[in-house]
């Protein structure tokens, strides 16, 4: 289990945690939430060992074997399998034990290295990794390329499949579906379902914490909550917590009106000097509830079109791709499309089929290979690209941005529109070089946004947002009057703002019949025969070992299914018993709820509640013992099953 008792943290002068107290239980899987610069990273670092407290105390098992991305990958010539093998140590040490006595001609410490390697599953290895990397969009030719001849990007998924790979306890995964398309981060939720482990992972893809994680970490004024259930559940127990500490601290102010204007009348007065201090001094115990504060949420919208022609663009026969010295190299073929006035079409299909080169010649960046494109008269198009922010000034201000758009309005214009963007004051006129990814990603925006398009090609806008800037861009964009084109991996965003799909596979453009999760289906069908079609060049290439090793093999893999055939049967009550005790941990929870819900309503201590209030108080009492005496039972049920193996 891992515990945070009063735990206190600063960097520098600032303090990040401040005597918070949480605690997760093993095979717990957390989504990390909260304002940028609160402190998630922090608190990865703390978890990894590379920080500790200030105050107060944190613990997790020693034997834990803590698995995490890393951020820089060297420019190795290691291939992206042997890169990806790395992430399993405790396979990489055997091999090193074989190495060692075999150079040294030791018989009796080879052989227990080799039988070391069969027990840990050495001889699957390779084909494992090749799942991690082909789930994660690699081909199977790309696992044996080197490290260097990937991007930046491909390596990070390098990276993650690397601590995929690794064998831990404690997974922690910072912004995992960055680099991803939409297809990985299908990939990688189905892997994280059946991964044993705890996971904690840090996201702002609602839907990817919605899917993955049962409870949630939200760090807000240097504490951190736990909060039971998905993301989507927070948000409704947070909302129901907010108002009633609202209802609390109106409450609370009218006593203390009450008191300090007792204390005002009466203080003077000698004969109640007596009872005015004691008011001061009750004044002074009482704990001011602070108001319940949610940060004004980020809003903007877009400007009304002047104009809207239909059909907005029609593509006759379009072949999309690049002029290149060797010649044209073609990615989507026999584009025909007719874009009309209203639509909202989503894009789908893997990275490097063409979504981007499509939208990139939809733009007019990109010139078409042949075919033709006709543009409606009035046709004023917004277009945020992938890389949008690289076309940015770093040295100019906002103001001077926007000021390049519009140079005969009033500068008092400009910054009341760029004031609605959170850049007021010295923010509109100070040099963006020092600004975050996020606040990049919003001037982008608001730069869109003043031209007053009537067509949006937007190319995942959402990379560099948080959660309440893309709930801000979803709420935007779902009232946008336009037409408008999305690529996204964000899948909240395409549920909520297109109604129409089209998939870009093969070098075609075609329509997609179905919804998000009918795509999901399709996505899991075809990583499945991937990974069987790869499977089964594996095997062809194995066909060249000597037949004596392939019999030891076969062997060695009979042993070891009747070894995990035995410990299954060992363990098979063992998890029967967990999973009920957790089944009735969770209707337990979810009555404490509504139970400590009720309990801290002002409302319920009216007289007219006082039996229902007092049977609330008695039912909650019961509510907590049994949750301690469950969690006692699943802790003993788990240190059996640990025991086992």
């Amino acid at each position: 289990m891992i515990r945070f008792n009063q735990f206190s943290l600063a960097r520098g002068i600032k303090p990040l945690f401040e005597q918070t107290t949480f605690a997760l239980n093993p095979g717990e899987k957390a989504g990390l939430i909260g304002a940028n610069g609160a402190g998630k990273s922090t608190l990865f670092s703390v978890l990894r060992g590379d920080l500790h407290a200030d105050g107060g105390d944190f613990s997790m098992p020693p034997s834990w074997q803590i698995a995490h991305v890393a951020q820089e990958t060297p420019a190795v010539e290691r291939t992206a399998l042997d890169h990806t093998l790395d992430g399993d140590t405790q396979l990489r040490r055997i091999e090193a034990r074989i190495a060692v006595a075999s150079a040294a001609h030791d018989g009796a410490a080879e052989a227990n290295a080799h039988a070391a390697f069969a027990d840990a599953d050495g001889y699957t290895a390779p084909a494992r990794a090749e799942t991690l990397l082909i789930g994660l969009g690699f081909t199977l030719a790309q696992t044996k390329e080197p490290v260097t001849s990937f991007s930046g990007g491909w390596r990070m998924r390098l990276n993650l499949a690397q601590a995929l790979m690794c064998r831990s306890d404690l997974l922690l995964l910072d912004e995992p579906t960055n680099h991803l398309d939409l297809d990985a981060i299908v990939w990688l939720e189905d892997w994280l379902h059946r991964y044993p482990g705890t996971l904690i992972v840090i996201s702002h893809d609602r839907e990817f914490l919605d899917s993955v994680c049962n409870v949630t970490l939200h760090l807000e004024n240097r504490q951190i909550k736990r909060y039971g259930g998905n993301y989507s559940q927070f948000e409704i127990l947070r909302a129901q917590q907010m108002a009633l500490q609202q209802s609390a601290y109106v409450k609370q102010q009218k006593t203390v009106e009450h008191l300090q204007s007792f204390i005002n009348r009466f203080k003077a007065q000698a004969t109640k000097a007596k009872q005015a201090q004691s008011r001061v001094k009750a004044l002074e115990r009482m704990e001011i509830i602070a108001p319940a504060h949610a940060s004004s949420p980020f809003t903007f919208e877009f400007r009304m079109p002047d104009a809207a022609p239909n059909p907005m663009m029609v593509m006759d026969a379009v072949r999309c791709g690049y002029h290149t010295e060797a010649g044209e190299v073609p990615i989507v073929e026999a584009v025909t499309l007719s874009i009309q006035n209203g639509q909202r079409i989503g894009l789908l299909g893997a990275n490097g089929q063409g979504k981007s080169t499509l939208i990139k010649t939809l733009a007019g960046t990109l010139e078409a290979l042949s075919g033709t494109v006709r543009e409606g008269k009035g046709l004023r198009i917004g277009y945020f690209a992938q890389h949008q922010l690289e076309t940015l000034r770093p040295e100019d201000s906002a103001l001077q941005h926007v000021a390049r758009l519009a140079p005969d309005t009033r500068e008092q214009e400009l910054r009341d529109f760029l004031g609605g963007f959170n850049f007021s004051g010295e923010m509109a006129t100070a040099k963006i070089a020092p600004f975050s990814g996020g606040e990049k990603a919003r001037l982008a925006l608001a730069l869109i946004i003043w031209q007053k398009p009537n067509l949006l090609l937007l190319d995942e806008p959402t990379n560099h947002l948080d959660l309440e800037t893309r709930h801000a861009l979803t709420m935007a964009l779902a009232q946008f009057e336009g037409t408008l084109i999305l690529v996204s991996h964000d899948r909240h965003l395409l549920r909520a703002t297109t109604d129409t799909f089209m998939l870009v596979a093969k070098h075609r453009l075609q329509p997609f019949d179905g919804d998000l999760d009918d795509y999901r289906d399709w996505l899991l069908q075809h990583a499945a025969e991937q990974r069987a079609a790869a499977k089964e060049m594996g095997g062809a290439s194995s066909t060249d070992d000597s037949l004596e090793s392939g019999q030891n093999r076969k062997e060695q893999r009979r042993l070891e299914a009747q070894e995990r055939q035995k410990l299954s049967h060992l363990k098979k009550p063992l998890q029967s018993r967990i999973s009920k005790i957790e089944k009735e941990m969770d209707k337990l929870n979810a009555e404490k709820a509504q139970l400590d819900i009720f309990v801290a309503d002002a409302a319920s201590y009216e007289p007219a509640m006082k039996t229902q209030l007092t049977e609330s108080i008695r039912r909650q009492a019961d509510v907590n013992g049994q949750l301690e005496a469950l969690e006692a039972q699943w802790l003993e049920a788990h240190e059996e099953l640990e025991q086992i193996g």
